[in-house]
C-alpha cells in the first residue's frame, strides 16, 4: 500500500456574490473568493457558501470542490493570464497533491478535524463557460482532463489557508476521478458498481447516468 501523500491548503473559497445566467438557469454560486479566517466545512460545503444548482452540481456528494495549484498553472500557460484561486468555483485551492489524480473512495484529511471522500470529477457546463469568457471553454477544458475533484464531507471541521491535507492510501481499484472522466471503461463500470453493491464504495448518485451511458455504448 502507497504511503500517505500530503499538500498545504493556499486558499478556502466561498461565495463572493450570487449573479444570474445568461442560459435562463437561475443564480449561480460561482464567484467564489479566498477567506482569510479560518471557516466550517460541514455536510453541505463550506459555512457561508451556496449551491446554486444542487441538482445538477451540489448536494452531499459534491460539497466541496478541490481544485490545484499545479493544474491552475497549466491554464495559466495556456491562457495567458492569472487563475486566482476560486475562479473556477473551487472551494479548496491546493498544492502538493492530485486533484485529478484523486482516487474514488480515497479519503483526505484536512487541518485538525476535517475528512473528505472523493465522490466525483467536476463536468464543465454553460455557467462556467460564462464564467471563463474563454472561446470553446467546455470543449477545452474537457480534452486537457484536468477537472479537480469534488468530495462528500465525512466529519466536518474548520479549515483555512495553511492546513495540511493528507491524501491517505488509495482503494485498491485505483480508479482516479480524472481516469473516469476522460476515460471510462465498461470495466471501470462493473468494478465500481460491484464494490458499491458490496458496500465498500458509496457513489455519488450522478454516476447513474453516466454508467448507463457507457453500458449503452459497450
Amino acid at each position: 500500500m502507497n504511503p500517505a501523500a500530503h499538500g498545504t491548503v493556499l486558499a478556502l473559497c466561498r461565495v463572493h456574490q450570487l449573479a444570474a445566467t445568461r442560459t435562463g438557469f437561475g443564480v449561480t454560486a460561482i464567484d467564489k473568493r479566498p477567506v482569510a479566517e479560518p471557516v466550517a466545512i460541514r455536510k453541505f460545503g463550506v459555512f457561508g457558501d451556496v449551491q446554486g444548482d444542487r441538482e445538477h452540481h451540489g448536494g452531499p456528494d459534491q460539497a466541496v470542490y478541490a481544485y490545484s495549484q499545479e493544474d491552475a498553472d497549466f491554464w495559466s500557460r495556456e491562457l495567458g493570464r492569472e487563475i486566482p484561486p476560486g475562479l473556477f468555483g473551487e472551494n479548496l485551492r491546493t498544492r502538493g497533491v492530485e486533484t485529478t489524480g484523486a482516487v474514488i473512495g480515497q479519503h483526505w484529511r484536512v487541518g485538525e478535524h476535517l475528512l473528505l471522500e472523493v465522490t466525483s470529477p467536476r463536468v464543465p457546463c454553460a455557467t462556467f463557460a460564462e464564467r471563463m469568457g474563454e472561446p470553446h471553454w467546455v470543449r477545452r477544458f474537457t480534452e486537457a482532463g484536468r477537472v479537480g475533484v469534488y468530495f462528500r464531507v465525512l466529519h466536518k471541521g474548520k479549515v483555512q489557508a495553511g492546513d495540511t491535507v493528507t491524501v491517505e492510501p488509495a482503494p485498491a481499484h485505483g480508479i482516479t476521478v480524472g481516469k473516469f472522466f476522460s476515460s471510462p471503461t465498461v470495466e471501470d463500470v462493473h468494478t465500481l458498481q460491484a464494490l458499491h453493491d458490496a458496500g465498500e464504495l458509496t457513489l455519488s448518485a450522478h454516476y447513474g447516468k453516466y454508467f448507463r451511458r457507457i453500458l449503452h455504448n459497450e
